[in-house]
């Protein structure tokens, strides 16, 4: 079994957890026979040498359409439907949205991106369509649908009257990387982190308006979106110096911080899993995350959630996670459900059924 895996230009120069579940979820896939292919969405594919074509982000239909339609072929979306409509941005984003609807923003984005990022909009009738139809396109005429919860594709159900072939594959933990012993590390012992893109999505900036001048020694390590440099800057200026802003990490690095932590926090604004959050609860951290997005479907009871919109309400989980013992159900919980061995069994399951194949 041949399949392309197709993504969004910026995957690799703007990493977030898309990246991670491609490019892990390929890896346990080839570890199961089948031969996997990634490409970028402006890259030229040879379609007539895949069996089926794996796209992600269903948010981004002007990165699928045009290989829809050139290719003739089976394809399956992991949707990573996320909602953006309750993050907070800046002032003229804000008017803006007053009057225009989200898939009215999204269609603004795709143009400002290919005006201010130079990323193409490869899919002509995107133009035309608008980000609305092309998304119910894009879903209506996929052999299936991969959401990462059934809370994710409920979202997406109601939200544009999708009635379509679904199977739920979840997100997952790297168990190499989990089973690993790491070192003492007396710069992240019994800190707070943070790991994930810095945008106002995630919602670093409130984060670090709620531990300020604490007693936490705070972590904040991720990568700034393109669009959100002056973001960026402005966690940099707000930050006093118990919080420290650093690099997106990886591999063993990542992990040690992981491992040496009290606390991980994603106090974003939405997400459809947070998966620092799954990697940092299988390493023992006590885990808070917001309470907008799929985050229940995941984390059950067993994590403290807090509203993104309320400082208070950030501290106070953290102060809740940070003396509270933890609690090993948890990380049998994530061992048990969520990793990408699993991930990558449950999305050939999907592959065989589309192709036919016994």
């Amino acid at each position: 079994m041949k399949v392309a895996f197709i993504s969004r230009a910026t995957l690799y120069t703007s990493p977030g957890g898309d990246t991670c579940q491609l490019v892990e979820t390929a890896k346990n896939l080839r570890k199961n026979s089948v031969q996997v292919d990634i490409f970028l969405c402006n890259q030229p594919i040879d379609y007539s040498t895949y069996d089926l074509l794996h796209f992600f982000n269903i948010i981004r239909p002007a990165d699928i359409l045009k290989h829809i339609k050139l290719s003739h072929k089976p394809y399956v979306v992991s949707t990573i439907f996320v909602e953006y409509a309750s993050t907070k941005t800046n002032k003229k984003l804000e008017l803006l949205k007053k009057f225009i609807s989200e898939d009215g923003m999204e269609y603004i984005k795709v143009i400002a991106r290919a005006l201010m990022n130079g990323e193409k909009i490869i899919s002509p009738s995107y133009i035309c369509m608008g980000h609305k139809r092309s998304l119910k396109y894009v879903a209506k005429h996929a052999a299936c649908l991969l959401p990462n919860s059934e809370s994710e594709y409920n979202r997406l159900s109601a939200k544009y009257a999708i009635k379509a072939a679904y199977h739920v594959v979840p997100n997952g933990i790297d168990l190499e990387l989990v089973n690993r012993k790491y070192p003492y590390s007396a710069v992240y012992h019994n800190s707070v982190l943070c790991m994930g893109r810095i945008e106002s999505r995630k919602n670093q900036l409130n984060l670090i308006r709620a531990l300020n001048n604490t007693k936490y020694s705070v972590f904040i390590h991720g990568k700034a979106s393109p669009n959100a440099m002056a973001y960026f800057e402005q966690c940099k200026t707000e930050s006093t110096t118990n919080v420290k802003i650093g690099e997106w990490l990886s591999g063993d690095v990542l992990y040690t911080a992981y491992s040496n932590a009290k606390v991980h926090i994603l106090p974003s604004y939405f997400e459809t899993t947070g998966l620092s959050s799954l990697e940092a609860a299988a390493m023992g951290c006590n885990i808070v995350v917001t309470n907008k997005g799929d985050t229940r479907d995941y984390f059950k009871d067993y994590v403290w959630y807090c509203d993104p919109d309320s400082e208070e309400s950030i501290k106070k989980a953290v102060d809740a996670a940070y003396n509270a013992p933890f609690n090993e159900e948890l990380r049998q919980h994530i061992l048990k459900n969520y990793t990408w061995q699993r991930a990558a069994e449950e999305t050939l399951s999907v592959y065989k059924n589309v192709l036919n194949i016994g």
